[in-house]
């Protein structure tokens, strides 16, 4: 693990100190699903929610972006790409109804982060237990190939949504595009390279509010289809990363 004091600069976290309020989560939400900033990711998202696979050929999907969720107390935060063009995007809710999801949370739910193993819609009764997901843009990007631009007019959400967690202890970061923003909030440059396993420490009174208590970033290959299918990513990979979490979270 990398103890990253001469790496760090100005970032722009603000933390109060309290638990944020339910209302000011639904807020943010309510701002993150009116958005129409980006028009190709308008123009996508809304095409594959009208156009739809065809084994969902019969669903109303959701087709707008999609906000994080889980505890708002929490201390483990989970950040991913983008939402699935036939997940997310399909059920309103991240990592929600395609495979990611399906070996997130099934990892998650052995690490005592999730109360069942399985997300299949914003209804199945799923809970996060000291747990938070989200991702750094909120529409599904053609090819999961985020624009710079695009990645850049969506930060300003992760920033609110991330300060809103004021217990956050460890940032599981799935993939090197959300070690990426992870690494821009915390103000973490020059940043380390991303590999699997990989642990970054982000100390304490590093930022503009000292009352932040120390963070860590542990990176994992993204549980995409990719990565699974190769065996990249195995299943014994991921709960290794999510028992390393909950234990520095608790440490």
């Amino acid at each position: 693990m990398l103890n990253l004091s001469p790496y760090l600069v100005a970032s722009p976290f603000v933390n109060t100190g309290k638990r944020a309020t339910r209302d000011t989560h639904v807020r943010l939400r309510k701002e993150i699903e009116a958005c129409r900033a980006c028009p190709r990711l308008v123009r996508w998202r809304e095409t594959v929610a009208r156009e739809r696979k065809a084994a969902y050929r019969n669903e109303t999907y959701w087709g707008k972006p999609i906000a994080g969720f889980g505890d708002d107390a929490a201390r483990v935060v989970v950040l991913g790409l983008a939402p699935g063009a036939h997940g997310a995007n399909r059920t309103g809710r991240v990592f929600t109804g395609d495979r990611s999801g399906d070996w997130l949370f099934r990892a998650m739910h052995k690490a005592g982060l999730a109360n069942t193993a399985a997300s299949r819609s914003r209804k199945d009764g799923l809970e996060l237990r000291d747990a938070w997901v989200t991702v750094a843009v909120r529409c599904a990007p053609p090819d999961n190939k985020p624009l710079p631009l695009e990645k850049k007019k969506c930060s300003g959400f992760l920033d609110r949504e991330l300060a809103m967690l004021p217990n956050m202890r460890v940032v599981v970061c799935l993939g090197s595009f959300a070690y990426v923003a992870a690494c821009e909030f915390f103000g973490v440059s020059p940043r380390p390279k991303f590999a699997h396993g990989a642990e970054v420490h982000v100390p304490a009174g590093t930022t503009a509010d000292d009352s932040r208590g120390a963070v860590t970033l542990v990176c994992s290959y993204h549980p995409s289809q990719q990565n699974t299918f190769t065996g990249r990513l195995t299943e014994r990979m991921l709960d290794d990363v999510f028992a390393r979490a909950t234990s520095l979270a608790k440490g």
